[in-house]
């Protein structure tokens, strides 16, 4: 695609608007923040109520993991455990169950142990700093910067999937940002960040919403993007990625296996003997609860899984203590 003619001046991944002293860069900052206004969308974290707690609980949800499939899943968490007292109440099994089918499971772990720090030394509030936030169980670098962003107003380097992706096009002129994030990417996401703090709040959810629904990474919508007479990436002509994204695989893996375990015990009232998860034999007892269980043993069941696959996820969700095993049986913890 012919880039067009307002692209031909100075590249706005040059290192003159990198260091944020060039009227391009204050540019940039306006139309993203303006369009972000206008079109972002209404998603309940972002809402005048939410809370910190909200907030975090919204980004780890959200890590690896699509905003549609979130929704559900933190409305009815919040609706549960509105306060980190709430979930830090009760047991960490039934977070991993209220999880559902979000994936990465250890994640429910590592909020319910941040609830409880949060409650037995920050009084229940959450702390508003990096600092503090990184001190939490879970919770890194981004996790950490985005809630000081998103929840506490606090001008912060957040940078995330999508503003790689956005930066790299729009800054760097290439595809894709490299496969792992780079500390020259943070240095230049540190180098485009307003000075001034409410700004710098709206460029970076404003960059994040870019990434997410208009400069995607397999179909990006450039018709659609306020800043794509600015796009390095177009200047250049759209080259394709230097590389190509593998998925992860899931049928057939140990990663499948371990979420068709999950699925019993989170639909199991009571503790699930360990024999049952193996191919059902003729004449055995049933399972001890209702249809939710036996319709979650017979997926696992139809997954052909041999023996030693099953001892190998058993296993590991046992070491991540996502599971419990009780003289034979398994649990949430």
């Amino acid at each position: 695609m012919t880039a067009p003619a307002a692209t031909r001046r100075r590249a706005p991944g040059s290192d003159e608007t990198a260091s944020g002293g060039t009227g391009a860069l204050a540019h940039l900052h306006t139309e993203l923040a303006d369009w972000f206004s206008r079109e972002a969308r209404d998603l309940p974290w972002r809402a005048g109520d939410r809370t910190p707690w909200g907030v975090l609980v919204s980004e780890v949800m959200l890590q690896q993991t699509p905003v549609v499939r979130v929704l559900p899943v933190w409305r009815e968490w919040m609706e549960r455990w509105p306060n980190p007292a709430d979930l830090a109440a009760e047991p960490s099994g039934e977070a991993v169950r209220a999880w559902g089918r979000l994936g990465y499971p250890r994640r429910a772990l590592r909020l319910h142990a941040a609830a409880a720090v949060i409650v037995a030394e920050h009084g229940g509030e959450l702390p508003d700093t990096e600092e503090a936030l990184r001190a939490l169980p879970g919770v890194g670098s981004y996790t950490a910067a985005a809630v000081a962003a998103f929840a506490f107003g606090r001008r912060a380097t957040v940078v995330d999937t999508n503003i790689r992706r956005v930066h790299a096009r729009l800054l760097g002129g290439e595809a894709l940002p490299a496969p792992a994030l780079t500390a020259a990417e943070q240095r230049r996401a540190a180098a485009l960040l307003p000075e001034d703090t409410a700004l710098s709040v709206a460029w970076n959810a404003a960059a994040m919403e870019l990434g997410a629904v208009v400069c995607t990474a397999r179909s990006p919508r450039c018709a659609a993007c306020p800043v794509a007479a600015e796009c390095a990436w177009r200047a250049a002509g759209e080259p394709p990625p230097t590389y190509t994204p593998r998925g992860q695989a899931w049928h057939g893996t140990d990663r499948q296996v371990r979420g068709a375990v999950m699925a019993v015990l989170r639909a199991a009232e009571h503790p699930v003997a360990r024999v049952l998860f193996e191919a059902p034999v003729p004449g055995a007892a049933g399972p001890p609860a209702g249809g939710a269980v036996t319709a979650a043993l017979g997926r696992l069941h139809a997954l052909g899984t041999g023996p030693d696959q099953l001892e190998r996820a058993v296993a590991g969700l046992l070491a991540d203590g996502l599971a419990v095993e009780e003289a034979g049986r398994l649990r949430l913890p």
